[in-house]
């Protein structure tokens, strides 16, 4: 077995959810979920199938998103992995409606931050192992932080 990072393409630093299904469906049922979420949604969607042809399946509204999505998957490659990339939502939009598709098995991250996604490779095929999502800890909040965090919250809306 060889281990290696794959690090997620993201040059815009846009939100994306990195998940685990089991079937050829996933990606008109992930897109559905996305459209009933959020009116309007702009997303990119791609999914590695993990049998008969192989083949990297994609869906979306956006077609920088999808063509994103899918260049993620080839450099991941890992059965029955999908990503997902989104515009003007934040996965907090989504995550739950995403997590009840019934071939959604994982969730990996859903995050803005950079990802490198540990992968194992056999003579087989390629699986996740997991993620490093952003960076490490480095203290713990203090009241202006506490402050700051709650500042934050009400301005992009999502606190009274």
């Amino acid at each position: 077995m060889e281990l290696s990072l794959v690090s997620i393409i993201n040059p815009l630093q846009l939100n994306m959810i990195l998940g685990m299904s089991h079937f050829i469906k996933t990606v008109e049922d992930i897109h559905e979920a996305m459209v009933n979420a959020v009116p309007g949604a702009k997303f990119g969607l791609a999914f590695c199938e993990a049998s008969d042809v192989c083949l990297i399946r994609t869906s979306g509204t956006d077609e920088e998103l999808i063509a994103l999505a899918t260049a993620n998957a080839q450099a991941l490659s890992a059965g029955h992995s999908f990503v997902l990339f989104m515009r003007d939502m934040f996965p907090i939009n989504v995550v739950n409606t995403i997590q009840n598709v019934p071939e959604v098995v994982r969730l990996f991250c859903a995050t803005a931050n950079p990802v490198q996604v540990v992968v194992a490779q056999t003579e087989q095929g390629r699986g996740i192992l997991g993620v490093i999502d952003g960076f490490a800890s480095k203290g713990v909040e203090t009241e202006d932080d506490k402050a700051r965090r709650s500042h934050f919250l009400r301005m992009i809306g999502y606190k009274l």
